[in-house]
This record gives structure tokens, C-alpha cells and sequence, in this order.
């Protein structure tokens, strides 16, 4: 059933939206972006393969989530990043993202959650998923 309005991009708040855009551009790939009349880059686009769209907002006062904490600055949001079907593929992408700047959170019990949960340089957090393809 169509919608009566199209997504155009989930925007993400943070202190500096360079440097997230250029950490997620690095996960992702995509291209990125400043939308018309912004010189300034507090409001940063990457358009992600598919058809997607991120966007980066300055916020100077952001206090970041706190995971998996709900009763305080609960997640907010959340990105699902499918890193591959096997756990040897999902290491390996784990291995590229804590050396981009994103930070673990939660990794134990993977087996059982088939997901790792991480902070993003400004602190949100983000999972990997291991995807089993039929």
C-alpha cells in the first residue's frame, strides 16, 4: 500500500557533522554532500547506495545516548548495518569500524543475538548484523 509521503532521510544530531559524515561515509560508502546555501556544514547528506539517504545535523549541546540504558537519554535511534553471513565477516567489518572510531558496546552473547551493538564517534549506537542468506 503506497504511503502518502516519501522518506527522504534519517538525520542523525551531533556535534560536528563532518566528522560523523566521513564516518559513516567510510562504513557505507556514498557519496556526501552539503545541501544548497549551507557553506557552513552543519547540515551535512550522504546519499548511501540504494537510494538512501543520511543526513548530519549540528547540535553544539547533544548529550549522547547511553546504551542500553532506557530510563535516561534512552537510544534515540538506532542503525541495523548488515556486515555479512558469517561471524568471519563480521569481524572483519568490526575490525574496519573500531579503527574508523566507533567504539563497542555490547559483544557478548553474539551467537544467540546474531548482532554487536557499537557507538558511533558521537555516540549513537549502531549494529552490526550477521545476515543468514537462503
Amino acid at each position: 500500500m503506497p504511503g502518502v509521503a516519501r522518506l527522504r532521510s534519517v538525520v542523525i544530531d551531533c556535534p560536528d557533522p563532518s566528522a560523523l559524515a566521513a564516518f559513516y561515509e567510510a562504513v557505507v560508502g556514498g557519496t556526501l554532500h552539503t545541501d544548497e546555501g549551507d557553506d557552513e556544514a552543519d547540515w551535512l547528506v550522504l546519499d548511501v547506495p540504494g537510494g538512501l539517504r543520511l543526513a548530519f545535523q549540528r547540535v553544539d549541546d547533544l548529550t549522547p545516548p547511553e546504551w542500553p540504558r532506557g530510563d535516561r537519554n534512552a537510544q534515540q535511534f538506532h542503525i541495523d548495518l548488515d556486515a555479512g553471513s558469517t561471524w568471519e565477516e563480521v569481524d572483519a567489518v568490526h575490525e574496519k569500524v573500531l579503527a574508523l572510531g566507533a567504539r563497542p558496546l555490547d559483544l557478548e552473547d553474539r551467537e544467540k543475538k546474531d548482532f554487536q551493538v557499537y557507538a558511533d564517534p558521537a555516540g549513537h549506537p549502531f549494529c552490526l548484523c550477521r545476515i543468514e542468506r537462503t
